[in-house]
């Protein structure tokens, strides 16, 4: 059984501390020591969210991923990543931000549990699915060749404005990351139906445990996604 718990990272700095652990040991597995969105900063940011994945039979933390909301206080991970790259990306987050713009960051999986879909399919629903407690217009997303498509499927586009066609050697020469976003989080009418029912489902009932058909068989996740401090805007006025 998986554990999938949402919560504000000031609300919980051991899980965070947990989070930069199992992020940080599977950067160096695939050779990336220095990359600036994986800073320890955020777990102090007020505007950032997050989602953690226990493996409930060790008690390990074996997944998670985190949305940071766009504030003037607080640059965007992609803004650090991208922004010598070019420098449009603060346009283009000036811009989403007027109606709520967030970004889907720090995506990562354990190869403890690889093969089972946890981070590309069932967590990166996740976060589409709360983004709808957040109250958010639209999400971004720095993303991978490996997880470009997966997060397509969830209604995201790629955002051409930037770099070439939205492509950028990032974060060295030797990868290919794709910056996309979702216009519309609430009716995500980019999704592909079956990736649409799943968010909508799982956001009718955040604390619920469901029988997933994971590609390695069947896994059971306890879903456990109601934030207990939601609203990020009551920030911006303190």
């Amino acid at each position: 059984m998986f554990s999938f718990k949402a919560f504000r990272a000031i609300d919980d700095p051991t899980s965070c501390l947990r989070f930069i652990e199992g992020h940080a040991n599977v950067l160096k597995e695939y050779g990336v020591t220095k990359v600036n969105s994986s800073n320890n900063f955020w777990m102090y940011n007020p505007f950032v969210y997050v989602v953690a994945v226990e493996d409930l039979r060790t008690g390990m933390m074996v997944s998670g991923v985190r949305i940071h909301i766009a504030n003037t206080e607080y640059p965007l991970p992609i803004e650090q990543a991208i922004g010598q790259i070019d420098r449009k990306i603060h346009d283009v987050i000036d811009i989403y931000r007027e109606n709520g713009t967030g970004e889907v960051a720090g995506l990562w999986n354990s190869r403890s549990i690889a093969g089972y879909g946890i981070g590309s399919m069932f967590l990166s629903r996740t976060a589409v699915a709360i983004a709808s407690q957040l109250k958010l217009g639209s999400l971004l997303a720095l993303c991978s060749e490996f997880t470009i498509q997966t997060t397509l499927d969830k209604g995201f586009q790629v955002e051409e404005s930037l770099g070439k066609k939205g492509r950028f050697r990032y974060p060295n020469i030797d990868f290919i990351s794709t910056c996309a976003v979702c216009r519309d989080v609430e009716n995500i009418p980019l999704a592909l139906p079956t990736e649409k029912k799943y968010i909508f489902d799982l956001r009718k009932n955040f604390d619920s445990i469901r029988i997933e058909n994971s590609p390695k068989g069947n896994i059971e996740i306890r879903y456990d996604l109601l934030i207990e401090n939601p609203d990020w805007r009551l920030n911006l006025c303190m």
